[in-house]
Order: structure tokens, then sequence, then C-alpha cells
């Protein structure tokens, strides 16, 4: 049965997606416990959101990027000078791949930055910001729709700098490995550990870093780079104290069930009309997606 299970299609993207968890869980759980930010349960209260998302994401969402990439893919081949792609792909694979990680970032970068800025991108990602406590897990809690924004602003400058091609050699691997390197690395930064690495921080992201992006002040509109915190410094974002954030989240609603996380975004009027009716009688209202 097992066996039956891993063969199959679906039951392979199982296994994958399980597997993944538990190492990540054996990884960053005792580091979170032995360098502990905050005292707390590394599995809290917001944990099975978290875990839904990783669900969602891992069988579902990762499995739809390849139709619009496959479709970007075609569209700059036929944008894209041969001589691009030909004189990028004769390059070490070591080279090509250090080059892919910095012009994947700036995708990434931007992506990430436009969540913020456009209304209409920020209702998905705000699902990932309405996190109160930061572990690991966190990295999970993302709309699909944010996920596939994001990552594909990184694709897209892969396949137009030539760096990735559907005639070149090891395009997949390229594609993969700034990816997998990324979401790992993601993992890292917003988990609950009370590191600060010193110079080490102007090379890389860390959880200093990125927390202060999900502080619930206005400095949450900072520190987008995923990886590499040059980006924000270029582009005028990089904040960095030496002291840690209070408090995290943000004050646009988001609703506690998974479902309706899933599908308010697309309908915010509904959103704020079910936020009105149950708030009227509190003192403590939180926007809604529209405020």
């Amino acid at each position: 049965m097992v066996l039956w299970i891993v063969s199959h299609p679906i039951g392979a993207v199982f296994a994958r997606s399980f597997l993944w968890l538990v190492l990540a869980t054996l990884v960053f759980v005792p580091l979170e416990l032995m360098f502990p930010l905050r005292q707390k349960r590394p599995i809290g209260a917001e944990s099975a959101t978290n875990l839904a998302w990783y669900g969602v994401n891992s069988i579902f969402t990762l499995s739809l990027i390849a139709v619009p990439a496959a479709l970007i893919a075609s569209v700059t081949a036929m944008v894209i000078p041969p001589a691009i792609s030909t004189t990028v792909d004769a390059l070490p694979l070591g080279i090509r791949m250090v080059l892919a990680m910095i012009v994947g970032e700036i995708g990434f970068y931007w992506g990430h930055r436009w969540s913020h800025e456009w209304r209409w991108l920020w209702r998905f990602h705000a699902i990932h910001h309405s996190a109160q406590d930061m572990t690991y897990l966190v990295n999970t809690r993302m709309h699909p729709v944010d996920m596939l924004f994001t990552r594909l602003c990184g694709v897209t400058l892969l396949l137009a700098t030539g760096l990735s091609s559907p005639t070149g050699s090891d395009s997949g691997l390229i594609i993969g490995g700034v990816l997998f390197a990324g979401s790992l690395w993601s993992y890292f930064i917003h988990s609950n550990i009370s590191w600060r690495l010193s110079w080490f921080e102007n090379i890389l992201t860390t959880p200093a870093f990125h927390h202060w992006h999900h502080t619930r002040t206005d400095h949450a509109n900072h520190n987008y780079a995923s990886m590499l915190p040059l980006m924000d410094r270029l582009f005028g974002s990089y904040y960095l104290p030496k002291q840690w954030p209070e408090e995290y989240g943000t004050d646009t609603f988001v609703a506690d069930n998974i479902f309706h996380q899933l599908t308010s975004p697309f309908w915010p009027e509904r959103v704020k009309a079910v936020t009105v009716s149950k708030m009227d009688d509190s003192a403590d209202r939180r926007p809604t997606l529209d405020d």
C-alpha cells in the first residue's frame, strides 16, 4: 500500500510534502527551543492555520506554477535574442547559479514590495502578515495568489535574462535551485530564533531582518528581500536596528478560518459587511481589507 501511494503522482506529492515538513520540523523546532527569541511553545495556537496553508501550497499551489511559467517561457523565447541564451548557457553552472540567485532576488524583491504597495495584491499578502507569533511555520502561511505572483516575478527575470531557457541546459535545475534555496532560507528568517549575526547580516537576511518586516508598525514596509539585504539598501527600504520588534501582525482584517482566508480577498466587500456586523459592539475594531 505504501509503495503504491508513493509511486502514484498525487501520492508522491503528498510524500514529498510530508517529508519536507518533517525535515524542517526536525531542524527548526530544536533551534527554537534552544535559542528562543520569545519563550513559547514551538507549536503554538496559530500552528494549525500555518500547517493548513502548508498543505494547500505544497500540494496544489506549487503544481500550478508550471502553467504560467511555461507561458512566460514561450513568450520570452520569442522576444529574447537567441544569442543571449547561447552566451549565458556557455557559462559554468556555478556562475549561472550565482547570477540566477541575484537576478531572481531582484524579481522576488519587487514582487514582494508590490504586494505591499498595490491594494489588490495586499489583500492576498495580508494573510501572511496576519501571524502574531513568529515561528518557522509562518513561512507556510501564504495565499496561492500571493505565492504565485511573487515567485513568477523572479522566474520571469530568470527567463528574460537567459539564465533559464527552455532550450538551454540545466534550465530546470537553475529555477529549481533558486526556488529551493529561497524556500529553505525563508524557514530560517521566520523562525523564533534570537541569533544576531554581526557582519553576516550585511550579506544574507536573518530572523532579525525579517522580523522587522512582520512588525505591526510602519516598519513593515521595509526589508522586502528574501535572501539579499543589499536589495533593500539599493532601493531604500532597509531597516535593521539593534533591538527586536515588540509585536507582529497587521491591522488589516484577516479572517481566522482558512477557508475564508482563501476566498475573502476576492470579495472584500463581503468581508467588510461581515466584519462590521460582528464588531459593532466591540471597542477594538480592526480595519477591513478595504480600509
